[in-house]
């Protein structure tokens, strides 16, 4: 499983812009550090929390900071964006990073950055869909592109530069819980990022999610991955379950107040504790490591058949320190658990448990040996380990 972040961001009003976008590009260089694979970098344009207006900046200049870490648009807004462009910039970046970029498409979440642009939202869904199907065309470089919809026009176009990629970057679709996501992402055969796994109800909408995407793909003639299928979920890791929730609770209230119910107009949650309730219903990964990493693999089980990436969507729930040391005890305890790595570290531990009489009493009697052969006496702690040993 590849782990990462989904980095919106989500920054509290108030809180230094400026140093909010310096400290994004800081902690994707720690995550570079800890091992993390990627990190997906928002688009919007209002609203005041998520701060970041042009992803692809952010990449570039993350990009140049670290060294193995993927860096992908998360997600970048189709329908603002003329799909020429967005093929234009990502190959670029594609170059730049040597390979390690991504592009995330969306129709766009928020309903005022749409309103600036004069989009209407029912055409956004469609729009996404038509930019993405002129994206491909073009990456696949077999000729040149002719596209005539009611908001933009491509008149045999071409890509300047080939993706460094082969065959070119990878490429993943948002999806809620709506089924436009999926149907997206199987028509194209291109990954999915299932940002509906964190909301009320989403771990069990999971295998109709998948399977609407396995539909579309067959339908389209294309193939598509679970490798290529990625969750995005609220995770906060400390040593405790209690540690952990005394972290997050009055960022998490403040922003669901002050961002999701003042700023963008959602109904207030019925439930007078969310944070308790998601993390009781497996919405949301606030807890020990233990913890977390028994909410993945019920996730897991519950998507009947698995995917390949997991996303903390970064948040200022916690303070500075709180959320690095997250994402270092995730990186220690948990990441390792879905990896693959544990295996063979335990086997030799289990293997060397079990044979410890019949391997270390002759060493135990070997030091013994190297002092009267020397015409030494035995320590007193070395006779009785190797008197000790004699009787095993």
């Amino acid at each position: 499983m590849q782990f990462g972040i989904f980095l919106a961001p989500f920054h509290r009003l108030g809180d230094n812009p400026t140093l909010a976008i310096a400290r994004d590009i800081e902690m994707i260089e720690h995550l570079d550090r800890l091992g993390y694979d990627e990190a997906w970098i928002g688009e919007h344009h209002s609203a005041g929390w998520e701060t970041i207006a042009s992803p692809e900046l952010i990449i570039a200049a993350a990009a140049e900071r670290t060294k193995t870490i993927r860096l992908g648009s998360g997600v970048t807004s189709l329908p603002y964006h003329h799909p020429f462009l967005v093929a234009q910039r990502f190959v670029q970046l594609d170059h730049m990073t040597r390979g390690r970029v991504m592009l995330g498409c969306g129709p766009g979440a928020l309903v005022s950055d749409a309103y600036m642009l004069g989009i209407e939202p029912s055409t956004q869904r469609r729009r996404m869909d038509e930019s993405l199907e002129a994206i491909m065309a073009l990456l696949a470089c077999d000729g040149p592109v002719t596209r005539k919809t009611d908001w933009f026009e491509m008149h045999e176009a071409r890509l300047h530069l080939k993706p460094y990629s082969d065959p070119h970057f990878p490429i993943a679709v948002a999806s809620t819980l709506t089924p436009a996501g999926p149907a997206v992402a199987g028509k194209h055969g291109v990954g999915i990022l299932s940002l509906g796994a964190g909301m009320p109800g989403g771990p069990s909408g999971l295998p109709g999610q998948w399977k609407i995407a396995e539909e579309a793909a067959a339908a389209n003639g294309k193939t598509i991955s679970r490798r290529d299928w990625r969750m995005v979920m609220n995770v906060h890791v400390a040593e405790t379950d209690e540690q952990a929730l005394a972290d997050v609770r009055v960022g998490e209230r403040l922003e669901t107040v002050t961002y999701f119910e003042d700023a963008l107009g959602r109904p207030p949650g019925r439930s007078q504790d969310p944070l308790t309730d998601g993390v009781q219903a497996g919405t949301t990964l606030v807890g020990s490591p233990e913890t977390v990493a028994r909410g993945i693999e019920n996730l897991v089980e519950k998507s009947e058949g698995g995917f390949g990436g997991f996303l903390f969507r970064a948040h200022d729930w916690a303070n500075r320190e709180q959320t690095w040391r997250s994402y270092e005890l995730f990186a220690r305890w948990v990441m390792p658990r879905f990896q693959q790595s544990l295996e063979t570290v335990r086997g030799s531990h289990e293997w060397a448990v079990a044979n410890r009489k019949t391997i270390f009493s002759p060493n135990v009697e070997a030091l013994r040996k190297a002092f009267t052969d020397a015409g030494k006496a035995v320590p007193e702690a070395f006779a009785a380990r190797a008197s000790g040993a004699r009787d095993v």
